[in-house]
């Protein structure tokens, strides 16, 4: 039987290792809230409240407002779209240094993007993610935008429309002598920061199992509590790559220049992962949410979004309604 309290559980794995943003690796299966998280601000990010006025706009679309005012669908605020939003982790979504009350962030800007084109002015609620379900499912909020995995457990009571891609990636140091990974013999051998009980662990024990079963040498794998710790293994060369989501390595990459990206893989894997805005189920605004992401991707405001956040591996090609999700458990 689906419940709300299994639809909170864990799915986008672990608070992964991010230096630049001072966040702690742990083996947590969700996003989290971190207290006490400062998130650094280097040189081409501004991570204050004034990111807010460099934010992507888009103008009313007009089929979209059309087939809102035909749904019957009514914002819980009139005038505005309530968005939910978990703040824990850069791009996606995180307090502003300057203003802890203000979710600046990947998603904060996607709903930017959502609410201009609907014609409704946009106010972003900072929730914890185990409040979003029971939230949206009792109209508390218009719409979760939160990094949320398309499932088909999940599409018993909500309504995606797609936005991105679920991406995870290998980050190594700048310099190092690894150039790609992307399948299971590129990690043979190798020593791998992963979070204890994440889907990517999950997947990288997989592929380690391929490997061993095939001849190579196994993973060695590495897991740390404390974010410094895991780094300095890193940069010290006493582990040779970290495994997670690919939106924070990218950030980081991006931010300080000091790792890279080496390899993505969906986030489903061996099943296609996708990142959907949620609604509650048959209220009639997912169609109008649809049609707003459609036309963000053609006039290419999606993409100035996907840019200012290094999120180019996430970009997708059309937003679609309730694709086929990752199968129950």
């Amino acid at each position: 039987m689906t419940t709300l309290k299994s639809l909170a559980k864990p799915f986008a794995k672990a608070l992964p290792l991010l230096a630049a943003a001072g966040l702690v690796l742990t083996g947590c299966a969700n996003p989290t809230s971190v207290a006490g998280t400062e998130t650094a601000n280097p040189s081409g990010f501004d991570l204050t409240s004034t990111n807010v006025d460099s934010r992507v706009h888009i103008d009313e679309v007009a089929e979209a407002v059309e087939a809102l005012e035909a749904s019957g669908f009514e914002p819980i605020n009139e005038g505005q779209l309530t968005v939910a939003i978990n703040s824990y982790v850069a791009p996606l979504a995180f307090a502003a240094e300057d203003d802890p009350n203000l979710v600046i962030g990947s998603e904060a800007d996607f709903a930017q993007l959502v609410a201009d084109g609907l014609g409704l002015e946009l106010n972003v609620e900072s929730v914890a993610w185990a409040d979003w379900p029971l939230g949206v499912q009792s109209g508390k909020y218009d719409v979760v935008i939160s990094n949320v995995t398309v499932t088909e457990e999940r599409k018993d009571l909500f309504d995606f429309a797609t936005y991105r891609e679920d991406v995870l990636g290998f980050a190594v140091t700048a310099d190092s002598p690894i150039e790609s990974i992307t399948e299971a013999k590129d990690v043979a051998g190798l020593k791998i920061v992963v979070g204890s009980g994440t889907n990517q662990e999950a997947i990288l024990q997989q592929w380690d199992e391929e490997n061993v079963a095939n001849g190579l040498d196994p993973v060695e794998f590495v897991y740390f509590d404390d974010n410094a710790a895991a780094q300095l293994a890193l940069s010290s060369g006493r582990v040779d790559a970290l495994l997670s989501p690919n939106a924070v390595l990218a950030f980081a990459a991006a931010q300080t220049g000091e790792t890279q990206v080496v390899g993505t893989l969906n986030g489903g894997w061996p099943e296609s992962a996708n990142i959907g805005v949620a609604t509650a189920k048959d209220n009639g605004l997912i169609e109008p949410v649809q049609l707003v992401l459609a036309s963000a991707i053609e006039s290419g405001a999606y993409q100035e979004v996907i840019d200012r956040w290094a999120l180019q591996d996430e970009a997708i090609e059309e937003s679609l309604v309730n694709p086929p999700g990752l199968p129950r458990d």
